[in-house]
């Protein structure tokens, strides 16, 4: 059976640095070789970016992303290298240190983990901080990419001792890939086919002893088998406003974007307790500010901005304010099934219930309810509508 190559970290790696811009390029080649840069001049210290002498600037220090053509290649610069960097999630964190570090010591391979949590906690930066302090390979893959037990097999057989293999959203597999991997996470081996029909036989593969780490934004959706072959189980909740203004201070001076504390503490209300999209919100502010107040994030602009996004103080955005709005003026409130309210605001169900809704339940704007969606005082207090009136309850008639 022909195995699949795969790409390894340091040639996948190369990949990247060579879709970064030249200067990019030079940048990241500077950080990596420290005499080289020496006869480089130094940049203009500013508040809220690096100083090229600070150890802890790390080899991002030079990243210019206003020259970057893709984004997307800066945002894993963005993430931090050890887990003393990260943060937020401090109980998992530290959980997760003493397990790495306990594994480490004994020369084991971790236990396999699973993540569970909404999208964009940082369940896939934890990944990679696993394999950086054990000091091994990392194999990234999505579920829905492993389509048949094939694709399992090249994944599993590449890897070598103590390797992490990361399956996101991992609740996606199909159930003949699922099975398939049972074997694989308790005894580390597998049955290889060869052959069809009778003559049919199957090959024992041993595995080496490897780490298993699952994400998920659907813990529901796991199936018990798979759920309970997991030694370590850790749920990521949502980051508080300071915590995200640290993680949006953070990522612009490696980004090397000057930014006040008050535009900092801005984003971290609006970001909706995601790091992910407080870092989307920051590059989003950083575009208005290069080129309408001289690349600084100050306030009260960035606030200005930021409502300009159709972000509000509160986080919601339009998609959110338009959702509220529906249960209230064309549902009276509510109660109000998804299906009807997927299709009043041509939306699909499922992104309502994984996208929207898990965001305005926890911040008291929705309700759930077995008859449907209601919408809170809260709601009609923020969209600046009139308190719902409540209806007088009737008085029962007596039966006899």
């Amino acid at each position: 059976m022909p195995r699949k190559r795969h790409v390894d970290a340091e040639s996948a790696q190369s990949t990247a640095e060579h879709s970064l811009p030249p200067s990019v390029q030079a940048a990241e080649h500077s950080a990596r070789n420290p005499v080289a840069s020496k006869s480089r001049p130094k940049t203009r210290s500013f508040v809220g970016a690096y100083d090229e002498q600070d150890p802890a600037a790390g080899r991002s220090a030079d990243l210019v992303p206003s020259r970057a053509a893709h984004e997307e290649a800066f945002d894993a610069a963005l993430r931090p290298r050890s887990f003393d960097e990260y943060i937020g999630q401090r109980r998992v964190v530290d959980n997760l240190k003493v397990f790495v570090e306990a594994a480490r010591r004994r020369g084991e391979a971790l236990d396999h983990v699973l993540f569970c949590g909404p999208p964009g906690l940082g369940k896939t930066t934890l990944a990679h901080l696993i394999a950086a302090s054990l000091g091994v390979t990392l194999r990234p893959v999505g579920a829905p990419a492993i389509d048949h037990k094939g694709t399992l097999a090249s994944y599993l057989t590449s890897l070598g001792q103590r390797d992490v293999l990361f399956i996101d959203e991992i609740h996606r597999l199909a159930p003949v890939v699922e099975e398939y991997l049972y074997p694989a996470m308790e005894d580390y081996r597998i049955e290889i086919p060869v052959g069809e029909g009778p003559a049919a036989q199957l090959i024992h593969m041993t595995l080496p002893r490897f780490t298993l780490v699952g994400a998920t934004t659907r813990t529901g959706l796991l199936t018990s088998p798979l759920r309970d072959r997991f030694g370590i189980v850790l749920r990521l909740d949502y980051y508080s406003p300071v915590e995200l203004a640290e993680i949006a201070r953070r990522s612009a001076l490696r980004l090397h974007v000057p930014i006040s504390d008050a535009a900092c503490h801005t984003i971290g209300q609006r970001a909706r307790g995601t790091p992910r999209i407080a870092n989307r919100l920051l590059r989003r502010v950083r575009d208005f500010a290069e080129v309408e107040q001289n690349g600084f994030i100050d306030e009260p602009h960035c606030g200005k901005w930021l409502d300009r996004l159709g972000v509000d103080k509160l986080g919601l955005d339009d998609m959110d304010r338009a959702l509220l709005r529906t249960v209230i003026e064309r549902f009276d409130g509510g109660p109000v099934g998804i299906e009807s309210l997927a299709a009043a605001v041509s939306e699909e169900s499922d992104t309502l219930e994984d996208v929207y809704e898990p965001y305005l339940i926890q911040e008291g704007f929705l309700t759930r309810t077995p008859r449907g969606r209601v919408a809170t005082r809260r709601a009609y207090q923020h969209l600046g509508l009139p308190d719902p009136v409540t209806p007088p309850a009737a008085s029962q008639q007596r039966l006899f």
